[in-house]
């Protein structure tokens, strides 16, 4: 949306008008029409926790697409709930417990290994592999409550975002292209692109913060 448009400028060091900057986004026709949210009844879900350092949890969780051919295949996203960085993707057509443990040591080795792990309770996560492979890291598998999403709230919100500029945005004819893709958005996503959530700070600025303090 506009918002999100505007403070990216800022960071990129524009000093534009916000509303010279408006009028030129509604001239390109992007202030598309939104439709408004769907009421839900009313519940009383328990609020995420926030993480004080990095490392402390990770949460993931899968999405599904399909290139231009009609090959399906699966993502894996990997963040760390502490500044929502997006620590990895792995694309791959079938995404077994071996596959996903490994793509996660991959990950430690550059991040070091989390204190917990929130998941979903699906077969690659509550099978034999999965939680050997925990244990023997001394990590703690968090897993949220069947038909309980907003319990694993920051990686559905990365999600929504990855499905909105990526997979949604993009007609991929190969898997290769569709990982150097996702790759470039990442680390623009993790650099550059603001967040609401974070008072409009990218999550690179937010760690730096953080750990200054």
């Amino acid at each position: 949306g506009f918002p999100n448009c505007f403070n990216r400028f800022r960071k990129l060091g524009y000093q534009w008008i916000y509303k010279c900057v408006y009028r030129v986004y509604c001239e390109l026709k992007l202030n598309l029409w939104v439709m408004g949210k769907i009421r839900i009844p009313l519940r009383t879900p328990e609020k995420l926790s926030v993480r004080n350092k990095l490392g402390v949890c990770w949460s993931m969780d899968f999405m599904r697409d399909s290139s231009r051919n009609q090959c399906r295949f699966r993502t894996f996203n990997v963040i760390d709930d502490f500044n929502r960085e997006g620590l990895g993707i792995d694309f791959a057509v079938s995404l077994p417990a071996g596959r996903v443990t490994r793509y996660l040591g991959n990950l430690a080795e550059y991040h070091g290994y989390p204190l917990t792990i929130r998941v979903v309770n699906g077969p690659e996560f509550t099978g034999k592999t999965f939680i050997d492979w925990a244990k023997s890291h001394g990590i703690t598998i968090g897993y949220i409550q069947l038909g309980s999403p907003y319990q694993d709230g920051y990686v559905e919100r990365f999600n929504r975002t990855c499905r909105t500029e990526v997979l949604d945005l993009y007609l991929f004819n190969s898997l290769e292209q569709a990982r150097k893709v996702t790759e470039e958005w990442l680390t623009i996503y993790n650099t550059e692109r603001p967040h609401e959530a974070l008072n409009n700070m990218t999550l690179i600025e937010y760690k730096t913060l953080k750990q200054a303090a």
